[in-house]
């Protein structure tokens, strides 16, 4: 498919979606959040890609929020379209059997930070900067904000930081758990790259029922939640993979996986 506000690139099991509105500061208007919807079903439906690595064009931005003039124009019924889009976006994002990866340069606020919770891990530059700075706006976070922040941080400084539209750096975003790591800016691509590799280099069907497991888990009791771990474990247990995995242990050398 030809994207007009994104590119995809692909490397094996691997690939990179960056958000390429960089006049725009890489906000998300419609059509940018249907070409992210549609890449990805793409990558999906390819049953290639394991780990996809997001980031946004140029230095100043990964995704500066959503698109103020389009915002401006919404009504009740355009706007619970627009805010459906983004959840449905995301959401496939963050149930996808694909590990993603988001690579934070520079500013991600409002959607951009949203965008960014969606992803199974978050990788910041030292110069980046999040925030949910809806209210300052008169709405609040329509994309999942409001619930994803408050699973990650804690409702009290999700509420704090929601209240005052408060924009944080990238330490204080690693100290409270919004990101998982800080790195330089100029070696941002080359950490995400390196972690997205290390995944890669792991059990695919593994870190698959991993992923599934700990998602669905997080909104069920601990008994149920421990429960629906044993089975997905069970179930590994039938794989070949299990068996290379153990065998190649043992005999001490690489495991060669094949998702099976």
């Amino acid at each position: 498919m030809v994207f007009q506000n994104i590119t995809v690139e692909i490397s094996g099991a691997k690939a990179t979606i960056t958000i390429n509105r960089p006049k725009a500061l890489n906000a998300l208007n419609r059509e940018t959040l249907k070409e992210i919807k549609a890449a990805f079903t793409e990558l999906e439906n390819g049953g290639v890609v394991r780990v996809c690595i997001f980031t946004g064009a140029g230095e100043k931005a990964c995704v500066a929020g959503a698109d103020i003039p389009e915002l401006k124009e919404l009504d009740l019924v355009s706007g619970k379209e627009f805010v459906e889009l983004g959840h449905q976006a995301f959401a496939q994002i963050e149930n996808s059997k694909i590990v993603s990866i988001a690579a934070i340069n520079g500013f991600a606020l409002g959607g951009g930070c949203e965008f960014a919770m969606a992803a199974d891990i978050r990788m910041a530059s030292e110069n980046a900067k999040l925030g949910q700075p809806e209210v300052n706006l008169g709405v609040i976070p329509g994309f999942g904000g409001t619930q994803r922040l408050t699973r990650l941080v804690g409702r009290g400084r999700a509420k704090e930081l929601i209240f005052t539209a408060r924009i944080i750096t990238a330490e204080e975003a690693l100290r409270i758990g919004l990101v998982e790591k800080v790195v330089p800016a100029d070696k941002l691509v080359e950490e995400a790259n390196k972690l997205a590799d290390l995944i890669l280099s792991k059990g695919p069907l593994a870190v698959q029922y991993a992923k599934e497991v700990i998602n669905r888990g997080a909104d069920l009791d601990l008994g149920n939640a421990n429960g629906y771990e044993m089975t997905a474990f069970a179930a590994l247990c039938e794989s070949d993979d299990k068996n290379e995995g153990l065998t190649a242990f043992m005999e001490k050398r690489a495991a060669g996986f094949r998702g099976k």
